[in-house]
């Protein structure tokens, strides 16, 4: 579904990516970690074009997305992507916010886009907060309705960046509850994330990432209970952040 072979980026003088190659099968749930600074966002931001890569190549099904023929904003509308924040419109209601990518870019009609809004809220249990808007709702709220848009565009693989960083912990768990179902119903997912509790409960495999490379690419199980295996830097950080 995902194949990134051999890519590298630069911010000026800065090499942000260092030769990235990954693949992401159909119906896989890939995390991808490391320390801020390492790449991560970059990284799954260049799946969808939103960042562009000065070498190597990127196919999202058949889609060379590192083409200049590539026609972004129609690929985008089958990768959905989900952000630390929520870019919702603060001008238009929930249901609104869902409905208006559909009717903009998949020329729904009005309806039809509105009746699919309320599908999605009522799987993310929010259908009671369909006229609100997004000042109203909590941060937890906002981000289910940011998923749901993203799913209303019915996408065949969905990107997550660091989609709980800005959330209060105690609103954590209702975003992660709808991301483990989506899991759990086969949708092809990369998310970048510290959330490793959610990795090793969903995952199928885990991509660390340091000073812009890709250190370690393994199945979940190998990620955590053989850390003896790992590189050093990758014990390192695993040893950090599960030490509490």
């Amino acid at each position: 579904m995902i194949d990134i072979r051999n890519i590298s980026k630069w911010y000026g003088d800065f090499k942000v990516l260092d030769g990235c190659t990954a693949t992401v099968s159909k119906g896989e749930v890939v995390v991808v970690c490391g320390p801020s600074g390492s790449g991560k966002s970059t990284l799954i931001k260049t799946v969808n074009g939103l960042e562009p890569v000065q070498e190597g190549e990127i196919r999202v099904a058949e889609t060379v997305v590192t083409s200049p023929k590539t026609k972004l904003p129609e690929l985008r509308s089958r990768v959905g992507m989900v952000f630390q924040h929520f870019e919702l419109f603060p001008h238009l209601s929930v249901l609104d916010n869902i409905a208006l990518a559909q009717m903009k870019v998949l020329k729904r009609p009005r309806e039809e886009a509105r009746e699919r809004a309320m599908q999605l809220l009522r799987r993310i249990d929010m259908e009671a907060f369909s006229t609100k808007f997004p000042g109203n709702l909590s941060g937890g709220q906002q981000q289910r309705v940011a998923i749901a848009r993203a799913l209303a565009m019915d996408p065949m693989v969905m990107l997550f960046d660091e989609p709980t960083s800005a959330l209060d912990p105690e609103m954590v768990g209702e975003v992660l509850d709808v991301m483990v179902q989506l899991a759990q119903e086969g949708m092809t997912m990369i998310v970048v994330t510290h959330e490793m509790g959610f990795a090793r409960k969903v995952s199928d495999r885990v991509i660390f990432m340091d000073q812009g490379r890709i250190v370690e690419d393994c199945a979940k199980d190998d990620f955590f209970d053989r850390r003896d295996q790992r590189s050093e830097r990758a014990q390192d950080f695993l040893n950090r952040i599960l030490q509490h």
